[in-house]
């Protein structure tokens, strides 16, 4: 995704608060099969030694979706957080164009554990 460079933040303690107040995110998967979203509650866990933390997810066994993790389909998690439309009336000069506010994170996952 396109992130404009006043809009990017990389300090991890902001992006690992974010992920645990908007912690209902989506998995996407992406294999041969296709591609498949699931809407899933996740828990993040850092510790010390990992720097940028480990996500943790629950599939139920009957979704196929684990046995195509497992099978080394490639994994994105997305986290969206509060987001609003701002109306150019609400600006005194009314020439400005719509503004849409978002908040989001993208998490492309290459190590999978499954347990």
């Amino acid at each position: 995704m396109y992130v404009p460079n006043h809009f990017k933040e990389e300090d991890q303690e902001v992006l690992h608060q974010y992920i645990r107040e908007y912690s209902f995110g989506t998995l996407i998967i992406s294999d041969a099969e296709g591609i498949e979203a699931n809407h899933v509650p996740f828990h993040l866990v850092v510790d010390k030694g990992r720097s940028l933390g480990k996500l943790q997810c629950h599939l139920a066994r009957a979704n196929t979706a684990w046995q195509r993790i497992q099978d080394g389909a490639q994994v994105l998690a997305i986290f969206q957080g509060p987001n609003a439309y701002i109306s150019p009336s609400w600006y005194a000069t009314k020439a400005e164009r719509g503004k849409f506010r978002l908040f989001r994170i993208l998490i492309g996952l290459n190590s999978i554990y499954l347990s």
